[in-house]
């Protein structure tokens, strides 16, 4: 018979390993359909041969109209990235609050723009490469990673975000985000694998939802 202790810590870790489980299946396809995740997106093409390929997507009861100003003032000490302020508080700091507003002098993103998602120092950020109003915007970087690793050619990164309105017949819209990314070396991929993808799960989830709220709460409608 085995003793209790044994058993108790063969069922924890059991537990816990169904937990990461779930959290890389959230991670890779939280709220996307298999049509979606299938399907060719804007920014595809940049990083065309990715290590990593995920989507999420949510419905927003909204039409694109009020998604679409949300989306192009994001980044780091702009309207920041919607996740939830415990979120901010505790893995970005240093960052400003998530906005809860629409900003006019945040409204006139363009292809070429750089998007900062750190303070000025990090070097770290995104270009816009591709904008379509109401429609899609792709980021592109390969700046998110410590700026020592950069300089020296330690490590690297490319990754594309893209951000891809989809109508429905009902007025509402589908808001789709999906990553692309190829690292170096080895163990750079084998982190990313073991705690980005899992982290997603939270992190997307919560922007998704962070925008949809935002939408459907009628800022657009009080600052258009």
């Amino acid at each position: 018979m085995r003793h209790p202790l044994a058993v108790a810590a063969a069922v924890a870790v059991a537990v816990a390993a169904t937990a990461y489980a779930a959290l890389q299946l959230l991670g890779r396809t939280y709220g996307s359909t298999p049509a979606e995740r299938r399907a060719r997106l804007p920014g595809d093409e940049v990083v065309s041969r990715p290590h990593f390929a995920i989507t999420h997507a949510t419905t927003v009861h909204a039409p694109r109209e009020a998604v679409w100003p949300w989306l192009v003032q994001v980044g780091w000490h702009r309207a920041g990235w919607y996740t939830p302020h415990w979120v901010d508080w505790l893995l970005f700091p240093a960052n400003w609050p998530s906005a809860h507003d629409i900003r006019p002098e945040w409204q006139s993103l363009a292809v070429g723009d750089f998007v900062p998602d750190g303070p000025p120092e990090t070097e770290c950020g995104f270009t816009v490469i591709d904008l379509e109003p109401n429609r899609h915007l792709v980021l592109h970087s390969t700046s998110h990673l410590p700026l020592a690793w950069r300089r020296e050619g330690r490590a690297g990164v490319e990754w594309t975000w893209a951000f891809v309105l989809e109508p429905a017949a009902d007025g509402s819209t589908r808001f789709v985000f999906r990553w692309r990314a190829v690292t170096r070396p080895w163990w750079l991929r084998a982190l990313a694998w073991a705690l980005i993808v899992p982290a997603d799960a939270v992190m997307s989830r919560g922007m998704l939802g962070g925008v949809a709220a935002r939408a459907q709460g009628g800022g657009w409608a009080r600052h258009s």
